[in-house]
């Protein structure tokens, strides 16, 4: 469980430490507040990559800290195996982030690697964001998500184990049958490939990054003209009687400030016109340091061509769409040849274990495909019961299913259709689920898995985004009843989820003194009340909204 998070100068949070209660956590605020921000700063903590963009403007260096309680087992043997103190039942994990780009990781106090820190966050913490329910319309992801409802792995891993030994002996004896001078041929047409691919050293994602830096190159002047353009604009010419934005928007803060101190009424204005005033400043200074990136190397433009042109023709001539085509075609060349070089084998004795590993395979692979369909049967009477919940009546979950080859997963093609409404036919999701009915499906899905999962903590980016009224509330119901086995955290814009919270984290956007502050406050009763009245009615809070807002939350008691 998520005891709590601090935060050191992460974007518009100063400082903030959140502390986080069992059950339902719901973290509210307007757009624009700082809710992303939190995300990102526990996308950090989690060993996730992250940019020096995160650190706030001004600042060295950005610092999280996360304490997680009640660790499960797995995560405390972990621990031990990569030799850190595992005795207590707290753990801290620490990221910083340097505004120069370096980092640093420590777990319980010691040094460690953002891969360690996700590995074991993979068992701490798991977050669903309001994009992730596009999933669901990629039938190719599909088996993942029924495995995972399954909990097969133990069959997954038996079977792979086979397939993966099967695989390597069609390969040496397809390899072994050839004949000796096709052999040789071969022997010598895969060596010839795997020289060309090996001198030309190729790395994963080169050549989109080669084109990137190309055309960098080739617009640096134009980019240098708009950058010194746009800098000019906010700062005005140097040497010029005429100011720039920056200066115009500084009168303009003197000007009003005056007229707001006369009537108050005129302080949010007053706060834009401030805040504009210094993020013009902010972002010439910004310009101003951009322009040291391009200062170009007249020489590096010809070796990117000759880079660029090395790998085109490395595609065209083996085939290849990409440089990771080629990557994997080295690898498969270089076991192949070492097959070819191998002799003649005992081509008997390879077809013996052929035969017997095949029937090995497909016993594993039905067992796979049989623990597939029963946790189907079980996962679409959850999610009918879900989903008629969550106010999608008559909806009927169907699987396709059919039994093919054995390949890497099994032998089983799945796809989830759907049917949203009585006497239609089960069609796929992406042709007739809304972007409302996709979340609803993804949180009857995750609701289902929680049951399941050993994972302690679950965070919901928005899930409720696209959803309003009657099917609001019961979302709001349905995570309150994930949360009495898990921690949830639910980030959310609608009153009905928030009533359901059994801590209320407001979060909440100010400027002073030039900059801007994110604030994450708990919420006493009076003030759950008045946001969720201002998430009703809005800025303006009504007597008629705050008794809605006092009904929502004695309702969802």
């Amino acid at each position: 469980m998520l005891k709590d998070l601090e935060i050191e100068n992460v974007a518009v949070i100063e400082r903030a430490r959140v502390r986080f209660a069992p059950g339902l956590n719901v973290l509210t605020g307007e757009t624009g507040a700082g809710k992303s921000i939190l995300i990102d700063a526990i996308n950090a903590i989690l060993g996730n990559r992250t940019s020096r963009d995160l650190v706030r403007s001004g600042a060295a260096r950005a610092c999280i800290r996360a304490t997680f309680t009640a660790l499960p087992p797995e995560v405390t043997r972990q621990l031990a195996d990569a030799g850190y103190d595992a005795g207590a039942d707290e753990l801290l994990l620490y990221r910083e982030i340097s505004a120069d780009g370096k980092g640093a990781c420590r777990v319980n106090g010691m040094p460690a690697t953002a891969a360690v820190m996700r590995q074991l966050s993979e068992k701490l913490l798991t977050i669903h964001g309001q994009h992730d329910s596009a999933s669901l319309t990629n039938p190719a992801l599909h088996l993942g998500l029924l495995d995972r409802y399954a909990q097969n792995g133990a069959l997954y891993d038996a079977y792979h184990a086979l397939y993966r030994e099967l695989v390597g002996v069609i390969h040496k004896l397809d390899a072994l049958t050839a004949d000796e001078a096709g052999r040789r041929a071969r022997a010598e047409e895969l060596q010839a490939c795997l020289d060309a691919l090996e001198a030309a050293a190729l790395s994963p994602g080169e050549e989109a990054a080669l084109h990137e830096r190309k055309r960098v190159i080739t617009h640096a002047q134009a980019i240098v003209d708009g950058l010194r353009a746009a800098q000019a604009a906010l700062r005005g010419e140097e040497g010029g009687d005429t100011p720039g934005a920056a200066d115009l928007l500084g009168g303009a803060v003197e000007a009003f400030a005056e007229s707001a101190r006369l009537d108050p009424a005129l302080a949010p204005q007053a706060e834009q016109f401030s805040g504009l005033y210094y993020t013009a400043r902010e972002l010439a200074t910004d310009l101003a340091d951009r322009l040291d990136a391009y200062d170009i190397d007249p020489g590096e433009q010809e070796q990117l061509d000759a880079r660029l042109d090395l790998l085109y023709r490395l595609k065209k001539k083996y085939g290849a769409a990409e440089v990771e085509d080629l990557i994997a075609l080295q690898k498969r060349t270089a076991a192949e040849l070492e097959a070819v070089r191998g002799g003649e084998g005992d081509i008997e004795a390879l077809s013996a274990r052929k035969r017997e590993l095949y029937a090995q395979a497909r016993q594993a692979a039905e067992a796979l495909t049989q623990s597939r369909l029963k946790a189907f049967a079980a996962m679409e009477r959850e999610m009918k019961a879900a989903l008629e919940f969550l106010n999608m009546p008559g909806i009927r979950f169907v699987l396709r299913h059919a039994r093919g080859p054995l390949a890497s997963a099994g032998q089983d093609k799945v796809e989830f259709l759907i049917s949203a409404n009585v006497g239609e036919e089960p069609k796929p999701l992406a042709k007739i689920a809304s972007g409302g009915e996709l979340a609803r499906i993804m949180l009857a899905f995750k609701s289902a898995l929680a049951e399941r999962d050993a994972i302690a903590t679950v965070i919901y980016d928005e899930i409720d985004t696209g959803v309003s009224g009657l099917a609001a509330g019961r979302i709001g119901q349905l995570l309150k009843k994930t949360a009495a086995g898990h921690q949830v955290l639910c980030i959310t814009h609608t009153a009905q989820v928030a009533a359901f919270a059994d801590e209320h984290l407001l979060i909440r956007k100010s400027a002073r003194e030039g900059r801007t502050y994110t604030e994450i406050s708990p919420l006493d009763m009076d003030a759950r009340v008045r946001a969720l009245a201002a998430m009703i009615s809005g800025d303006k809070v009504t007597e008629i909204s705050l008794a809605n807002a006092r009904e929502l939350i004695e309702k969802s008691q």
